[in-house]
């Protein structure tokens, strides 16, 4: 008897967890769904476990979900290819509900299934599917049919592929805005499954009735549309089809609309070739640089770059460049800062007479921004300036504006700097960093920011790196060790922290003479936090310098510190004295 129950045990189990109030436990049960197919066998999990399922599509929207992508990796388990259509009624099902995320996981699962399927199957079981949603009363069966066009489109008889674009073309004017939303959304996506013939005929005048719909959010859709269509179409069919729409949405009532526009104006670009962005997109793009939203000019301006490498630097400098220098001076500090964002990338387009000439002063402008954001956006694309004009006039244009923001009050922007103080070194030369960054650099350590005073001591590592060993010597080493002596513990603290991270580049004879026995003072300071990084620091210290500094020194304040009053030193103290023990084993 226990051998016949013992098959329907997983079974059971599924059933009894799927009823049970604690959703926890119904979850578990779906996503041990693959577990309980393999138990049940093929012909079992078609027969009784998919019905099942079938039958639950009304669960808590978490379950729902894990079953819609369990099921899309469900076909092995059903025998294969041939038994992928058993699949198809719980995941219809599921393109039903009300929760966007179920609907659209069920259709990722439907596509991967429909994609496998046997061309017969496809017209046997998924193409009636995608009628029945698209005739769906509720309205999410008609936006999950508008997503599952393409898979089914392309195994079908001409007959059922003349009938699936007639019910496309009805979805494209459903009464339901969320429905022409989807059809706009998935236009592309079935566009690249239509032969050729229909995209003028059909296709596009699908595309042109949802380019004039009265809902914005439809005809927002309809923007992206724009450029996966501009593809698919013959050069002079894009040209007359696809850029009057992209010219008229440039000055659509809507500024979401607008918006969608200069969100998407490189790809429209590329779809309708270089001489039309030349005639018709530049005046169109100056449109959006000056649009009177800035939500709109902010999308504008973040693609400043990209638009101008479409264009010669003329053309750039005679339509673009105006309006950048409008921008720069926007009263939206978000647009500001998109545009500080990407302005440095327009340097190598424009040449280094013109980066001079135009562009600098507006570098300038925005490095001396109110906001700190753009500041910092400027900073972090230096570099690309640099390639251009060159390290001289860098550093008398802008690196006096730079040196500035290196006290600015926001830390973010002093941190910014700070990490590109290594760059700004290795470009400039030791001369000009010791004559305007090397106080900066010491200044950082003392920062009331811990960011900054750890990304200080980083950066004395980098420029130790850069320089050499006898730079840093002269120059850092001097400056940090006075610091032992700061009243102020935190600021003691962080010598120990540039010592630890200097220490591996100035190497063993530095790090005895000069590091070691500031190390072994502080191990007597009054404060346990100090301590307790000196032990961790001399643990540290241990595969840089010599054995017999090991055993003679770091060794005897180590176990000095394994007897302080306070248990975090003696933790610390004790753990490096292990190291110790263990390094000294493993040589012998």
């Amino acid at each position: 008897m226990a051998m016949v129950d013992e098959p329907l045990y997983p079974i059971a189990v599924l059933i009894d967890e799927l009823k049970n109030d604690d959703i926890q436990l119904r979850l578990n049960s779906i996503r041990r769904l693959s577990t309980i197919a393999r138990a049940l066998g093929e012909e079992r999990t078609r027969k009784e476990l998919i019905p099942f399922l079938s039958e639950n599509s009304d669960d808590d929207d978490e379950v729902l979900l894990a079953m819609a992508e369990e099921l899309g990796v469900f076909i092995p388990f059903v025998g294969g290819i041939e038994y992928a259509h058993v699949l198809l009624p719980p995941l219809e099902s599921l393109c039903t509900v009300e929760e966007t995320c179920v609907r659209e996981k069920a259709l990722d699962s439907l596509c991967k299934i429909g994609s496998q399927m046997r061309e017969t199957d496809l017209v046997d079981s998924f193409v009636p599917l995608v009628k029945r949603l698209a005739a769906g009363e509720w309205f999410a069966a008609r936006v999950s049919a508008c997503g599952i066009f393409h898979v089914a489109y392309q195994g079908c008889t001409d007959v059922l592929k003349t009938e699936l674009r007639s019910t496309y073309s009805l979805l494209c004017q459903d009464d339901m805005p969320m429905v022409r939303r989807a059809a706009a959304s998935n236009l592309g996506k079935f566009a690249t499954t239509v032969e050729s013939t229909y995209l003028i005929a059909e296709i596009m005048t699908m595309f042109d009735d949802l380019t004039k719909d009265d809902q914005d959010s439809v005809r927002l859709l309809a923007v992206e549309g724009c450029a996966a269509l501009g593809k698919l179409l013959e050069p002079q069919d894009c040209v007359a089809r696809i850029l009057p729409v992209i010219v008229n949405f440039s000055q659509d009532k809507s500024w979401r609309v607008r918006y969608m526009v200069a969100n998407q104006l490189y790809e429209l670009c590329e779809a309708v070739g270089p001489d039309c962005t030349k005639t018709d997109l530049v005046p169109a793009y100056v449109r959006l640089l000056r649009d009177n939203e800035a939500e709109v000019r902010i999308a504008a301006a973040g693609k400043v770059t990209k638009f101008c490498r479409l264009l010669n630097p003329e053309l750039a400098i005679q339509h673009i460049l105006p309006c950048v220098k409008e921008l720069s001076s926007d009263s939206s500090q978000h647009v500001r800062s998109a545009l500080a964002s990407v302005i440095m990338g327009m340097a190598p387009i424009l040449g280094k007479d013109s980066t001079i000439e135009h562009l600098l002063p507006i570098f300038l402008s925005l490095l001396k921004d109110e906001f700190p954001d753009v500041r910092l956006n400027i900073i972090s694309k230096l570099d690309q300036v640099n390639q251009v004009i060159g390290i001289d006039l860098l550093s008398q244009s802008l690196l006096p504006a730079i040196v500035e923001l290196a006290e600015d009050r926001h830390w973010r922007v002093r941190l910014a700097i700070i990490e590109y103080v290594p760059l700004l070194a290795s470009q400039l030369g030791i001369g000009f960093f010791d004559d305007k960054l090397g106080a900066l650099c010491m200044q950082w350590l003392q920062d009331k920011v811990y960011s900054i005073r750890e990304a200080a001591a980083n950066n004395l590592k980098r420029l130790a790196e850069e320089f050499g060993p006898e730079w840093a010597m002269q120059h850092l080493v001097p400056q940090v060790l006075d610091m032992v002596n700061n009243p102020h513990y935190l600021h003691r603290m962080m010598v120990l922290r540039a010592i630890s991270l200097m220490a591996p580049v100035m190497g063993s004879e530095i790090t005895c003479s000069k590091f070691l026995p500031v190390v072994v003072e502080a191990s007597k300071d009054r404060v346990p936090n100090i301590k307790f990084n000196v032990a961790k620091l001399l643990q540290s210290l241990i595969p840089i310098v010599d054995q017999s500094v090991v055993d003679k020194t770091i060794r005897q304040c180590l176990v000095d510190l394994s007897e302080d009053p306070d248990v975090d030193v003696r933790y610390f103290a004790n753990q490096a004295l292990n190291s110790i023990d263990g390094t000294t084993a493993a040589q012998s």
